[in-house]
């Protein structure tokens, strides 16, 4: 995996850190009608509430040298929305902005349903039927 991209031309080269690819995979994510959340893992959700915020939370970016691109993506989910439906349109949302911002192939999005958000009306209906 390379720590950066590197675009070299007869002006000067340019550099593409992986952060920068997670923060637009995650923009665009984020951008599907049924993506709650990214979702980081317990250290990054601990690490979060003590005001401590990640760009990439949910996020793993692999770039090798050609430039060809692994995403993967953690997400919680909205209730109710078909999950392969919201996760197709997350691939192709996240493959457009990451190609078209910084040039590089993304080979593969994986994506990781890590959790259901759960409206607040069912949440109250669950603690009555209790």
């Amino acid at each position: 995996m390379a720590d950066n991209t590197l675009y070299t031309n007869e002006i000067g080269e340019v550099q593409i850190a992986p952060e920068v690819v997670s923060v637009i995979a995650s923009i665009a994510a984020t951008e599907v009608k049924g993506v709650a959340s990214m979702y980081g893992g317990f250290t990054e959700e601990f690490v979060e509430k003590f005001g401590v915020k990640s760009s990439n939370k949910g996020i793993k970016v692999q770039i090798n040298p050609e430039g060809e691109t692994v995403i993967d993506l953690n997400l919680i989910i909205e209730y109710g929305v078909r999950i392969p439906d919201v996760a197709f349109e997350v691939q192709q949302n996240v493959k457009r902005a990451v190609e078209t911002m910084t040039g590089l192939k993304v080979v593969d999005i994986n994506i990781h349903i890590q959790g259901i958000n759960m409206p607040k009306e069912v949440k109250e209906e669950e603690k009555k039927a209790r």
